[in-house]
């Protein structure tokens, strides 16, 4: 199980990783062709609202009902029956989010109007922001459709990550990167609003991750004609699971979207400085604790439904402790590297065109405030799946609503800090979530941190301490990067990331890690 654990996580985190490097690709030449103020803001909150609902209902709350039933269908082995449930659930599913599709796309304005209130007063009223506004509205009918291809994506993906083919579904995302990479290119330069083009680019991203998952599903022998089946006993089932999920796996997301709604109200630039600091975030996180939370899962959810075996209930611990100590070897070194190289990435990522040093200097302000929970952000993920795995999607949403309603009181003390202030908020509520996750879990006596994860965490931030310091020393001034050329800089910084990486190694070898230590015992 650790061997093979290790070896689906290396899977997933190296197709992230090529997604991840293409989504900098996509922000690089997006910010190149936008910069960060009308048309920016404009598209972005396009692009957030579909995603932010992607991220709740698809990859979220669903998926995290969805595989713990499905791992039940499959204790039984009969492909029939797996079929059949599949079947019912893709149809269900399918049915309502095809109507919550189109009703955005034609209430488009009124979804505006609620998640960009500043800018609908200023369309009320005629003022300075009431062109964003319109614009917004027109562009979320363009964009919308893709929560209806990612929705099946993710259903998909879910079933081959099952079945242990979890290269598939990470491999998705890099084919949206393209499909935008691409528009920017090709097509939004030669519009006279290039946003257009960009939600172009987007709904064409969702159309290809929907047709390359289809081959895949067809040789596990699981492509199913849906059917709708709203009172069958699986689907009730998830549905049960899924209504109170919503809240428990997706607190972050909503947390995210009251800061755009807060930000509409702010300066010019707000949200899209506050858009590419969590992307640059999202890299690690998407590369370490996504893509830890995503091979564990399955995993669990199999020990679960064989719990009544003393052997399964310890391999849950076991597992989860394994995904805690991934999360800490990988997650805190990530903390001090982007602390201290926020700006220099941010200059060689996203500084060209219409996206100045101000931009920069404004961008990693909001990137250190979110980075502070950047290791909250990622045990969430995993400790998530603990309850999630075991069914139980109750209790995470009273911490999930703790977790909420805190986000909003930090955003209020936050107000004199403007967009900064909506960032620490975030990184706050985030830590008092996985604490409450934790406890929670500790008290049920499901998971405690082993003595193990507790050495290992002392000489994770013993070598990261030491990568921190050489870092340091190393990293020259912003204004020496700004006068690099551009070639300079992207030298210099991947040097230091190099030496960086090293050195931490290093240390960690010295301390006495061995590779038995990123098993599961």
């Amino acid at each position: 199980m650790s061997k093979g654990l290790l070896k689906s996580g290396i899977v997933v985190s190296s197709m992230t990783l090529l997604s991840r490097i293409l989504g900098l690709v996509r922000d690089v030449v997006i910010a190149n062709l936008l910069g960060a103020g009308v048309a920016a803001d404009v598209f972005l909150f396009a692009n957030r609202i579909p995603n932010f609902l992607r991220r709740l209902f698809a990859e979220g709350a669903f998926s995290q009902a969805f595989v713990p039933v499905l791992a039940e269908y499959q204790k039984e082995g009969d492909l029939d029956k797996t079929r059949a449930f599949i079947a019912k659930v893709s149809g269900t599913l399918g049915g309502l989010v095809t109507v919550v599709t189109l009703l955005a796309m034609i209430g488009s304005p009124i979804v505006t109007a609620i998640f960009g209130t500043g800018w609908f007063l200023d369309w009320l009223n005629d003022g300075a922001e009431a062109e964003k506004f319109t614009q917004a509205s027109l562009l979320l009918k363009i964009t919308f459709p893709y929560l209806w291809f990612i929705t099946l994506v993710a259903l998909s993906g879910a079933i081959l990550n099952s079945i242990g083919k979890f290269g598939v579904m990470s491999f998705s995302p890099v084919l949206l990167n393209v499909a935008m990479i691409g528009a920017a290119l090709f097509i939004a330069p030669h519009l006279a609003n290039p946003n257009i083009g960009l939600a172009i680019g987007i709904f064409l991203g969702g159309l290809l991750q929907f047709l390359f998952q289809i081959p895949f599903l067809k040789q596990a022998g699981l492509l199913v004609r849906p059917k709708w089946a709203w009172q069958d006993a699986g689907v009730k089932k998830i549905r049960t699971l899924m209504i109170p999920a919503l809240f428990g796996v997706s607190v972050s997301q909503i947390n995210l979207l009251l800061d755009t709604f807060i930000a509409s109200f702010l300066m010019t630039g707000s949200i899209s400085w506050l858009y590419y600091s969590d992307r640059l975030l999202e890299f690690p996180l998407g590369l370490f604790g996504i893509a830890i939370s995503t091979v564990i899962l399955p995993t669990l959810s199999r020990h679960h439904v064989h719990n009544d075996d003393p052997q399964n209930n310890l391999a849950f611990r076991q597992t989860l402790d394994w995904g805690v100590r991934m999360i800490l070897l990988l997650g805190i070194p990530a903390m001090v590297g982007i602390a201290l190289l926020a700006q220099p990435m941010l200059l060689v990522f996203f500084m060209r065109g219409n996206f100045v040093l101000s931009d920069v200097q404004a961008t990693s302000y909001s990137l250190w405030a979110f980075n502070a929970g950047l290791l909250s952000y990622m045990l969430i993920k995993i400790l998530a799946n603990g309850y999630y795995a075991r069914q139980d999607t109750k209790t995470p949403v009273r911490y999930g609503i703790i977790a909420m309603v805190s986000n909003m009181g930090f955003n209020l003390l936050a107000i004199p800090f403007s967009y900064v202030g909506l960032a620490i908020a975030s990184a706050m509520s985030a830590t008092l979530n996985a604490f409450l996750l934790y406890r929670g879990l500790a008290k049920q006596d499901v998971y405690h941190f082993s003595t193990t994860s507790v050495k290992f965490f002392v000489k994770v931030v013993v070598a990261a301490g030491v990568m921190g310091g050489v870092l340091f020393y190393f990293t020259p001034m912003l204004a020496e990067w700004y006068a690099m050329p551009f070639s300079w800089r992207v030298i210099w910084l991947c040097g230091l990331i190099a030496v960086a990486a090293v050195c931490y190694l290093c240390v960690l070898l010295l301390l006495g890690v061995r590779k038995r230590d990123l098993l599961a015992h």
